[in-house]
């Protein structure tokens, strides 16, 4: 089995997670220090270690649903002492981590797993899983800016794929409105309004797919039920 994808089976991260833990020289196979990505290991033979502990396969995966306040950063530990979403997780014995992330200053819809696989899926580019946010600009998006969203913007380097924009309100002070990606980088959509010269002053995401977050309290989550895991 290839090394990053044992990792991300144990919990120990998302399969991304797993190559920064090998890229980093984290990550020990049989007492070694291995740095390439595309290591195999036997599963029946070799012992592999992820910061000198030794990580085992998962016997039962955990799917939780998070309404992530701001202040909060999605880790699972910070050597800052800042507050991770993990500290709002209790009574959960399962090594979980956040799927995917947002933003310190970001609130709304997180999910949390020990299932690399799942994480990968919900996580990766070509798999283009919607993430739908309610934003607030300061100022009014004129109709060229929102079609200049909605195909697509150059960030360093890069051009964002084609977004959604729906506007729900206007005023002379701001704009309200849903937008909906499918990527993940950093920072992506506070980004792409900076581009067209507007400051997003609220960002708060309310679905992941076809999951809404729904009513669920800020700082408090559940447990996915069986069929809203089939939905992502």
């Amino acid at each position: 089995m290839r090394l990053n994808k044992y990792i991300a089976l144990c919990g120990a991260a998302s399969r991304r997670g797993a190559d920064k833990l090998i890229a980093d020289g984290r990550v020990t196979v049989n007492g070694g220090i291995v740095l390439g990505m595309g290591t195999d290991i036997d599963i029946q033979k070799d012992t592999v270690c992820v910061n000198g502990a030794v990580i085992r396969p998962q016997t039962e995966n955990v799917y939780i649903m998070l309404n992530k306040p701001e202040g909060y950063i999605c880790a699972c530990s910070d050597d800052r002492g800042r507050r991770t979403v993990i500290d709002l997780i209790d009574g959960i014995d399962a090594r979980i981590f956040p799927v995917g992330r947002l933003d310190y200053d970001t609130e709304g819809l997180l999910l949390l797993t020990n299932d690399g696989d799942f994480a990968y899926r919900c996580t990766h580019p070509k798999h283009e899983v919607n993430k739908k946010y309610y934003a607030v600009a300061r100022g009014v998006l004129n109709d060229q800016a929102v079609r200049t969203l909605c195909g697509g913007v150059t960030i360093e380097g890069v051009k964002t794929s084609k977004a959604e924009i729906e506007i729900v309100k206007k005023t002379s002070k701001r704009t309200e409105m849903f937008i909906t990606i499918h990527e993940g980088r950093n920072r992506q959509i506070k980004k792409m309004f900076q581009l067209i010269g507007c400051h997003i002053s609220y960002l708060k995401r309310v679905a992941i797919g076809d999951l809404e977050l729904g009513d669920l309290a800020t700082g408090k989550w559940r447990c996915l039920k069986h069929d809203e895991i089939n939905l992502l």
